[in-house]
């Protein structure tokens, strides 16, 4: 098997081809490592890579293959770490020049999981500055591009994790979703990108232990492939106020058991932010959503918007910047762009205002759980628009409205967030343009496998949809 051929596997194709000792270990990233050389310097979605320490983690995974010992889920496969998630001994930026020769003595937690349960860390990905922005690019290092149009962008703040999946440089990567993190770059680079649970995976080193908005998530090119790092990253953490373990044993094996043996509903939301939607990007979930009846999934338009949680998000978001960087809130002034516009908005909100946008955040929670009274899960689209020039900061207008902010276009993934709810986006099809576009999931809390079971239906729903990769 050639290394382009291995690249091109699914990370459970690779998997197995591990474990039963038909490939190596070091193989596979070998190929990664080729893929890498090849596609790297035009994408720019890794920023930092621990090749020696990979090759080390490698020998290590093939001998014990050889010698029969128990094996994780994602053994030997080279992970990408998004470059504001701490890495023992590997450099880690948060994408800050004030961060640019950091290199942490631990692993976060959710690294640390990774590593027991087989994966190999290969290195860092692109990111905004500490995350904030809706596109993958910083003064550190530039900017990322998307695998479908490196001229284009593949979207933030997991830009470089999920450019890297969807080039075929790594078979999974992890990200984090604050606002829209994960499942927007998944979107625009045509991949399935997990919102989980808060609590689900640690986010230990992180400060506020009892925030349930920033969550770690997985990047994949399959719905099964999403379940595979999601069984490495979950695990309770004493430590952590709101850690939670999940009701089943393995998302994996509960992802087959909900698609072999239950019927499922979903509701299709076309507009739940009140922003315009690209009108070929309606149609083609519209489509998508048709055709789930094929796959026992039952089906059903409704009204529901939340879009009066809009700014109630925002004004949430600016309290919790304000907690994150309150240690070095006397560098204001060094913070770029972005963060430091978010974090001069947090310092000028009242108490008044945040409690209030609170009590708005509590009825939305309520309203999304009324929907799923009747529906397993909600669908929607997951952007409003196809992937824009890498250049451009965000978007100015969508649909002829102006937005006020990087974070307007971002309002269909972010009132996810603001609910505290578990989210997947998963490509439903391709534009005129050769765009991929991704349709939202959305579920209650530890709804995760059934989640990805409607993205596996999805996905069974409309075929055509796997059948292209930007590989080439």
């Amino acid at each position: 098997m050639s290394a382009s051929e291995l690249a091109r596997k699914s990370a459970s194709a690779q998997a197995g081809l591990i474990a039963s000792g038909e490939v190596s270990a070091m193989e596979v990233l070998e190929a990664s490592l080729a893929r890498i050389e090849e596609v790297n310097p035009t994408l720019n979605a890794f920023v930092t890579l621990d090749r020696e320490g990979a090759k080390a983690a490698a020998i290590s995974a093939d001998k014990m293959v050889r010698e029969g010992e128990t094996l994780g889920p994602i053994h030997g496969l080279p992970i990408a770490i998004k470059d504001i998630t701490e890495t023992a001994g590997i450099k880690t930026t948060y994408g800050s020049a004030i961060c640019k020769d950091y290199v942490p003595q631990e692993d976060a937690e959710v690294v640390r999981q990774i590593r027991a349960s087989g994966g190999i860390i290969l290195g860092k990905t692109n990111t905004p500055e500490f995350a904030t922005g809706g596109v993958t690019s910083n003064e550190l290092f530039g900017a990322t591009g998307n695998p479908w149009d490196p001229a284009l962008t593949p979207a933030g703040s997991s830009g470089g994790s999920a450019a890297a999946v969807a080039s075929g440089m790594v078979p999974l990567a992890q990200g984090t979703d604050f606002g829209a993190s994960v499942r927007v770059p998944a979107a625009f680079c045509g991949l399935v990108g997990l919102r989980t649970t808060p609590g689900l995976i640690s986010n230990d080193p992180m400060p506020l232990p009892w925030d349930h908005g920033q969550v770690h998530g997985p990047l994949a090119r399959s719905p099964e492939d999403a379940a595979l790092l999601l069984d490495a990253m979950a695990a309770f953490d004493p430590r952590s106020p709101i850690s939670v373990v999940p009701p089943w044993a393995s998302a994996r094996e509960e992802l087959k058991r909900i698609n072999s043996d239950e019927t499922l509903s979903a509701c299709f939301a076309d507009n739940l932010a009140g922003i315009q939607i690209d009108p070929e990007i309606a149609g083609i979930c519209a489509n998508a959503v048709a055709n789930l009846s094929t796959q026992g999934v039952a089906t059903e338009q409704v009204s529901f918007d939340v879009s009066d949680g809009r700014d109630a998000y925002l004004a949430l978001r600016g309290e919790w910047m304000i907690g994150q960087r309150f240690h070095q809130l006397d560098r204001l002034e060094d913070f770029t762009g972005n963060l430091n516009a978010n974090l001069k908005e947090g310092l000028a909100l009242t108490v008044p205002e945040t409690q209030s946008a609170r009590r708005i955040q509590q009825d939305i929670l309520l309203r999304y759980h009324a929907m799923f009274r009747d529906f397993d899960v909600i669908l929607t689209p997951m952007t409003p628009i196809f992937p824009f020039p890498v250049e451009w900061p965000y978007p100015t207008e969508v649909g002829g409205v102006t937005m006020q902010n990087y974070m307007d276009w971002l309002a269909p993934a972010f009132l996810v967030t603001l609910a505290g709810l578990v989210a997947a986006s998963v490509p439903v099809g391709y534009g005129a343009n050769g765009l991929p576009v991704g349709l939202q999931v959305i579920g209650p809390k530890l709804s995760e496998p059934k989640v990805l079971s409607i993205a596996s239906r999805l996905l069974a729903a409309n075929p055509d949809v796997s059948k292209r990769h930007c590989f080439d």
